[in-house]
């Protein structure tokens, strides 16, 4: 891989465990509708292209149903009140971002989740390591559509050739290809391992460590 100096991160499955929140939060709405309960299994199927989706597949009927969007909006705010009661940085990733911002490189998240929880989180989490925080916003095309990405870079002031893509699903390396960037993906998020390694061009990793071992040699 060559020299880098940017590193945009995904977010979910990528720097937090956020499917225990997810699920807790769907399952509130489920519930006030009197919908079936989901268990962690079938979140972790629904999660990845943005929380649009994640209500689509949680509802019956999805997008038919006519009390859809009422239920998607509550979603919304139940969840961004309730985005960090058992959510977690992943091992060793907040060392990672230490590290690997003490030396030189700018950072940011760009996630489908909505904008609110991405910034609230990342204010939580990370914000003295990142330099940009960009979630699902109206108007704005999600990934695997590279515009989030492209924004991050701009308010970087950073070039694609410099950067790299980090997160652990298909939509994330759809989105760094989109983006015609260098992609890593790691194995503990909500993916398996078998599906990541089938994606050309991509590196798979394990550990944190092995991220800074790629970026600082």
């Amino acid at each position: 891989m060559k020299k880098k100096d940017t590193v945009i991160f995904d977010l979910d499955g990528t720097l937090l465990n956020t499917l225990d929140d997810l699920r807790d939060s769907v399952n509130a709405v489920m519930k006030k509708y009197g919908y079936p309960q989901h268990s962690l299994e079938q979140i972790r199927t629904f999660v990845g292209n943005g929380i649009g989706k994640l209500m689509e597949r949680s509802v019956p009927g999805g997008r038919e149903n006519e009390q859809f969007e009422q239920a998607f909006a509550d979603f919304k705010s139940y969840y961004t009140d309730h985005c960090q009661i058992k959510t977690k940085p992943y091992d060793g990733v907040v060392d990672l971002m230490k590290c690997l911002s003490e030396q030189g490189f700018k950072l940011a998240i760009v996630s489908n989740k909505n904008d609110a929880a991405v910034k609230e989180l990342n204010e939580i989490y990370f914000s003295r390591y990142t330099n940009a925080a960009i979630g699902e916003r109206k108007g704005v095309r999600r990934k695997p559509a590279p515009d989030s990405v492209y924004a991050a870079l701009d308010q970087l002031g950073s070039d694609i050739e410099k950067a790299v893509y980090i997160g652990d699903s298909d939509v994330d390396y759809e989105t760094a290809v989109h983006c015609g960037m260098d992609c890593i993906l790691v194995s503990w998020g909500f993916r398996d391992r078998e599906l990541l390694e089938s994606f050309d061009g991509a590196v798979v990793v394990d550990r944190c460590a092995e991220i800074r071992e790629l970026l600082c040699s």
